[in-house]
């Protein structure tokens, strides 16, 4: 037996009728609230013992000597403690006025098929735990825990803009350029693109927005990716454009070390990707401003179509020729994007604005967009539930890195289903 599981029943209130303490009878009518941070494990509870009715904190055991163990006979934090629920009573425990403290035992109260089930959960080897009865659960219960999931997916990114914002002093322009460029990385490169973006401030590059070429060579030469060996009309004018350019603004590049080109597709080569970031800069001028405004989910796709440089048609990296074929910015590429910059930096600059319309529209979009084609929803595909859009390829992807990976069953809502069942 562990704490975390009695945990879950305590909070689920999965017991057999019946509960009582030493030699009273124990009605529980709201278990409290589970607080995860230190103090005592469930607050505001209200529990009837005898006829007296109770209204405070409870903490939770495995073995009632776990009290002195852990040292709450010294912490007056545990002074309003209204029951101590254990597994096993092995050494009574009182407050300390010398009161003794209210306690029930929970051995042979629960349907101990669950926890053998909970035990097979957290031993399991398999993708999932509960690969071979997922899609047995209700249908609408996995829907509400996918909102719920695709909710703490969508706060997780918009808590990393709202850093970003502050620390700019909520330069909305700059920290989506530079949201943006990160996730024109697409993984492998996110962070030294992220990295190139916080070396080139956009207000540097939007003096240069009628040029595309001087605003790839800031780009690339900022990217540490142009130097003297270079051949050839287009990267030699990079190479002088950015030796003038970086003087007059005084950049220094990044380290090009950090780019990652083994064990890549091509096509998502840096190079590549500059360029056809360079693209989206160029032809969108007032890019913050033109997603914000609009309103349907085409007019922002229309923004992101693009391709990389005619120099990069039969190049993937600079001087070494390849057959000639267009780098266009492809629809999975543009859904990643609007999934991990369009849709948090909406939904943050809804709230930061107050406009529900704002992150109402965020959430349509992420509704209208396709599902992702990745290794996870492939596997929960495999495995009876397949994603309709991108709302529930996120809500799959929380699932298994938040709470799969992580053995949290007792968290998950289609763990406590199938546990309960």
């Amino acid at each position: 037996m562990n704490e975390e599981f009695l945990i879950y029943l305590w909070a689920n209130q999965l017991f057999r009728p019946g509960l009582t303490t030493t030699n009273e009878s124990v009605s529980i009518q709201n278990p409290g609230r589970r607080n995860t941070d230190s103090g005592p494990d469930f607050f505001n509870a209200r529990i009837k013992i005898g006829n007296t009715s109770w209204a405070g904190n409870v903490e939770i055991h495995t073995r009632s000597s776990d009290w002195f163990r852990h040292g709450h006979q010294h912490d007056p934090a545990y002074n309003n403690i209204i029951l101590h629920v254990v597994f096993e009573d092995d050494k009574p425990v009182a407050r300390q006025n010398n009161e003794l403290m209210p306690t029930i035992v929970l051995d042979k109260k629960f349907d101990e098929r669950m926890f053998r089930q909970y035990q097979a959960f957290i031993r399991s080897t398999k993708w999932i735990a509960c690969e071979g009865s997922i899609a047995k659960t209700n249908h609408f219960e996995r829907l509400a825990w996918f909102d719920t999931l695709m909710a703490e997916r969508l706060e997780e990114k918009t808590k990393r803009v709202f850093g970003e914002l502050h620390v700019s002093g909520y330069d909305f322009h700059e920290v989506f350029y530079r949201e943006l460029a990160r996730n024109f990385g697409f993984g492998t490169n996110a962070a030294v693109f992220g990295s190139l973006a916080v070396s080139l401030p956009l207000k540097i590059l939007a003096k240069h927005n009628n040029s595309l070429l001087q605003i790839e060579a800031l780009l690339y030469g900022q990217a540490g990716l142009l130097n003297t060996k270079l051949t050839g009309d287009y990267p030699v004018r990079l190479y002088k454009e950015y030796l003038f350019l970086s003087e007059k603004y005084r950049l220094k590049p990044i380290d090009p070390s950090r780019w990652k080109f083994m064990r890549m597709r091509p096509a998502n080569f840096p190079t590549i990707r500059i360029s056809q970031f360079a693209n989206v800069i160029y032809r969108s001028s007032g890019l913050l401003h033109k997603m914000l405004e609009a309103d349907k989910l085409p007019d922002i796709i229309s923004l992101f179509k693009t391709q990389a440089s005619s120099y990069w048609t039969d190049h993937f990296r600079f001087g070494k020729k390849t057959s000639p074929k267009n780098k266009i910015l492809g629809d999975s590429s543009i859904n990643l994007l609007l999934i991990n910059t369009v849709v948090p930096f909406t939904f943050v600059y809804g709230k930061q604005t107050a406009s529900e319309a704002m992150t109402d529209k965020a959430l349509q979009w992420l509704e209208e967009i396709k599902a992702e084609n990745n290794n996870i929803t492939c596997n929960f595909t495999d495995r009876g539930i397949r994603p309709r859009n991108a709302m529930q390829s996120q809500a799959l992807i929380q699932l298994k890195n938040n709470y799969c990976d992580k053995k949290r069953c007792l968290d998950c809502r289609i763990g406590y289903l199938l546990l309960k069942s």
